[in-house]
């Protein structure tokens, strides 16, 4: 894979600092809501999130 550029770098930054944001909101959202079908979304979407944040992540590492 390519170098990336500064921008690019900046980019992938903000977009895990994003998904980090999301994952830590939905989760707290999960823990308060009292509907099982609305804690299971938040509980969804926010492990969605942080797969995202981890993909994210590994063109860090490579």
């Amino acid at each position: 894979m390519a170098d990336l550029t500064q921008v690019e770098l900046q980019h992938l930054r903000h977009l895990i600092g994003a998904h980090e944001t999301a994952y830590e909101k939905l989760n707290t959202y999960a823990s308060q809501v009292q509907d099982a079908q609305i804690k299971q979304m938040f509980t969804k979407s926010a492990q969605d999130a942080l797969n995202t944040k981890q993909k994210l992540m590994s063109f860090l590492n490579n």
